[in-house]
């Protein structure tokens, strides 16, 4: 490999690395710079003059405002009902309503990470059956339809108000014409392309690009959502503004691309920067301010407001008996968190936005009469630092902690109170209100006795409450633009000095802000907690006994640690691999202790500074997966045979037969020895494992493989092939108490063993176990099996198809899947699930914790 090469591997390795951290510093300089222009384009204008236009807007406008938003909504539901019928699901209409519903509501006002439309849709979908495949390709389709669905409708509108917006913009008319024909030409190519469903091949990637009639649902429906969400802040803007509806709508589009793109929270300052830069000449400018400030309150606050009162309603009205309300509240249970979550980071940032804004004077004079102002201005300081507060605990609320749920509910309560105190806020309280109740009735969900104190917020979050700060202390200048700020100003106490009542609440919420970012940044190293103990490791092989999943016997090699469930009746074994705590399989044990266990391990790696991972798990782990906020991607298909069935008659398995009748020609004899008689045949299969790892030129593995160890191979029975009385071949077996399943470990060969013996040895072994009474025989997984080539596939499926086409230089992905499939298995998913990194990091520390670190992994 050159030097250069190295170097851009260097180089993007290091960009995955930090990418955890590079993107929030660009989304803050980002939302930097646009504060900087909106408070620069808005200099001439007065807070009075905002307050004005906002009063000046007629209810019908408000009205005519809440029917398009209405009509949005319904449209943007019809992305996923699309999205369905594009991968050849059908799901019932109203649970998917309210998860689409519910998904742009949490996304299109938080906009980030644990609280995205993604997160809710993989939660709800996966509660109506869908699998992280088909939920993937969901959240594929819906992105790639908004994005392009989003140009089209820019390019067909700047392309007839070219000379507007060439005017607005500063740019030629030819240039804005030529650029709107380019996109619609390119987008026109790729609806031929992909008439009645063609599908391209890309390299060796294939897609199936929508139909004709799929394409033209999905152009309909996204000109409308487009259309309808522009109208909202079209008919918000005063009368009389100079600019048609078409031209409004190409500037609206550009608006909310350049907001998506910049991954701030709601598009928040970028959207308003550009609105009010192109509208800036035509309307005036607190006018625009005005309608922006009503556009985000309709159209982001209102439909999380009745997404909240619709999951409050089910729990007041005991509608469980009704079908549709049956399915409805299964949702609720993963929806609610997420949807009172996303309320309360509103609220707080509804706090301290407030806390920084005058108060009315009309208000001021009542309160100066009954209360005094010591109170008041207590009251106003501990606000914002409520507010704050209440804004990073919506984090554990969508956790479910019971913590963050007394946190909430004290900072709201309290809220609520000084509501009246500081001022007569009717809409702040009646939004807390909200807040309090649905986390009173939704109490029994917060079950997870989880410490806040050790929830470490990630960089994204604290770019998050950076932001906050950063617009709040913006709206503070604004405000107060014409004050002569001064040491003074920070003890002037009077009831109509606001501005230094808003200054000192910045300083309050600054030094909150600043010690939670701290207390986040210097978490501790992570630290290896304690292999199993001999007392450990005897518990959990009598937990593995009493269970159905042969696989689980790897604890027995004692490399892993173990967390074991507060009963003790169920554990997770995993290792440390640098930052990443990896877990090994679905927890073991009964499965009603399988989700507070996740959500520890995924807690203890936290708190430890660690990330947690879980590798070669099943599909029934990751809804509680998606809980704790990992992401699954998937790793291979595991071989199930069933036993009842397996037998050697037939054209199926005409091969196999054929490897059996050669290796009786052959004189191999096939043994099972006993678990208590291996101890006095260790001597012959080590000199088999040794012979075997010689001709491979490799070494021993762990962790998700089993090394010969005479402990290890000594504690189950063990299958021999033996010729002229000597062992050629071996298989360590696992095995548990229930028979449900039975597997094999370590196997290995001599050099001299005849050819097929391994297809003889395994035939022998399933149809010993067969006769045993055993149902199934897990053949072991096949990494980057059956991984999505085509449609709306995930980046993850794409990359390791390619692998396992290409891949056999340095893996045998296609030879293992081929010698798997001569036993004609079923074949189930096995998935990877992880938590703030990617997925080839995740991947890559669990080689090294496989191998043996990176010595290990380069020399075999």
């Amino acid at each position: 490999m050159s030097s250069m090469n190295r170097q851009q591997i260097s180089f993007r390795e290091t960009l995955e690395s930090y990418r955890g951290y590079l993107v929030p510093i660009a989304v803050l300089i980002v939302f930097g710079f646009t504060t900087f222009a909106i408070y620069d384009l808005t200099t001439e204008v007065r807070y009075e003059d905002v307050l004005d236009a906002l009063t000046a807007t007629s209810w019908s406008s408000i009205g005519l405002a809440i029917f398009f938003t209405a009509l949005s909504f319904i449209a943007l539901i019809g992305y996923d009902l699309n999205a369905l019928a594009y991968i050849g699901k059908k799901l019932r209409f109203v649970p998917v309503a309210m998860t689409g519903f519910s998904a742009y509501a949490v996304g299109n006002t938080a906009g980030f990470g644990a609280l995205s439309g993604g997160a809710i849709r993989f939660r709800g979908y996966s509660r109506l059956g869908l699998s992280p495949d088909d939920i993937g390709r969901v959240i594929a389709f819906v992105t790639l339809a908004f994005g392009i669905g989003l140009l089209a409708v820019t390019a067909l509108s700047s392309l007839v108000t070219a000379p507007r917006i060439g005017q607005l913009l500063g740019i030629d008319v030819i240039w804005v014409r030529a650029i709107a024909v380019a996109i619609i030409a390119a987008l026109s190519v790729l609806v031929i392309i992909g008439r009645d469903g063609r599908e391209i091949t890309l390299g060796k990637l294939k897609l199936r690009l929508p139909d004709t009639r799929t394409s033209s649902q999905q152009f309909l429906i996204t000109a409308l959502d487009i259309a309808a969400s522009a109208s909202v802040l079209y008919v918000l803007l005063p009368p009389g503004t100079g600019i048609s509806w078409p031209s409004f709508l190409a500037i609206y589009a550009t608006a909310v691309g350049a907001g998506v793109l910049s991954h701030v929270p709601a598009g928040l300052g970028v959207f308003e920067t550009i609105i009010v830069a192109a509208l800036g000449n035509t309307v005036d400018i607190d006018q625009v301010l005005g309608s922006l400030v009503l556009y985000r309150v309709i159209y982001h606050v209102l439909p999380l407001l009745v997404a909240t009162l619709f999951i409050i309603a089910l729990e007041v009205q005991q509608l469980a008996h009704h079908p549709v309300a049956s399915t409805l509240r299964k949702l609720e249970f993963r929806l609610a968190p997420l949807l009172l979550a996303a309320f309360a980071l509103i609220a707080g940032a509804m706090l301290v936005f407030s806390s920084v804004t005058p108060t009315p004077d009309s208000d001021l004079s009542i309160i100066s009469n009954y209360l005094p102002l010591p109170l008041v201005e207590s009251a106003h300081f501990l606000s914002s630092i409520l507010g704050l507060v209440l804004f990073v605990t919506s984090r554990g609320i969508s956790q479910r902690l019971d913590g963050a749920w007394w946190t909430a509910t004290i900072c709201a309560s309290l809220a609520l109170l000084f509501s009246f105190v500081r001022a007569i806020a009717l809409f702040e309280a009646s939004f807390l209100v909200i807040l309090i109740v649905g986390l009173l009735l939704s109490a029994k969900l917060f079950n997870r006795p989880a410490s806040l104190l050790r929830q470490v917020l990630t960089p994204p979050w604290i770019v998050a409450m950076l932001i906050l700060m950063a617009a709040a202390l913006t709206i503070l200048f604004f405000v107060y633009r014409e004050v002569d700020y001064s040491h003074d100003i920070w003890w002037q106490f009077e009831f109509s000095g606001e501005a230094p009542r808003g200054l000192r609440a910045i300083l309050g919420m600054a030094i909150v802000a600043a010690a939670i970012s701290v207390f986040s940044l210097l978490r501790p190293a992570a630290t290896r907690t304690a292999f199993s103990s001999p007392e450990d490791l005897e518990k959990a092989v009598s937990i593995v006994m009493a269970q159905d999943w042969a696989d689980a016997n790897l604890v027995r090699m004692g490399d892993k640690r173990l967390m074991f469930s507060d009963n003790g009746s169920a554990f997770i074994m995993y290792g440390i691999q640098g930052r990443s705590w990896i877990a090994l399989f679905d927890p073991v044990g009964p499965a009603r202790e399988t989700p507070e266990l996740v959500w520890r391990f995924v807690e203890e790696a936290r708190s430890q500074g660690g990330r947690a991972i879980f590798y070669q798990i099943s599909p029934a782990l990751l809804p509680y997966c998606a809980d704790a906020g990992l992401r699954a991607f998937k790793l291979g298909e595991l071989a199930i045979v069933e036993l009842s069935g397996f037998d050697l008659k037939g054209s199926k398995l005409a091969s196999l037969r054929q490897a059996v009748n050669k290796g009786v020609r052959e004189g191999l004899e096939f043994e099972v020895i006993p678990q208590p008689n291996v101890m006095a045949s260790i001597e012959d299969l080590r000199r088999v494992s040794d012979s075997w790892l010689e001709l491979h030129e490799t070494r021993e593995k762990t962790f998700s493989l089993g090394s010969f160890r005479n402990d290890y191979v000594s504690a189950q029975p063990v299958a021999v092939l033996r010729k002229a009385g000597q062992i050629v071949a071996f298989a360590t077996l696992s095995l548990t108490d229930t028979k449900k399943e039975g597997t094999v470990d370590l196997m290995r060969f001599a050099p001299d063993a005849p050819k097929g013996s391994m297809d003889f040895l395994f035939v022998r072994i399933m149809e010993h176990l067969r006769d045993a009474g055993y149902s199934e025989f897990n053949l072991g997984m096949a990494p980057l099996s059956g991984m999505a080539q085509r449609e709306a596939a995930p980046v993850w499926d794409r990359v390791g198809s390619v692998v396992f086409e290409h891949g056999e230089r340095f893996y045998n992905f296609k030879g293992l899947k081929a010698f798997k499939s001569k036993f004609q298995p079923r074949w189930e998913p096995r998935y990877l699930a992880v938590s703030s990194v990617g997925p080839a990091i995740a991947m890559m520390d669990a080689t090294f914790l496989i191998g043996g670190g990176l010595r290990g992994v380069v020399g075999k």
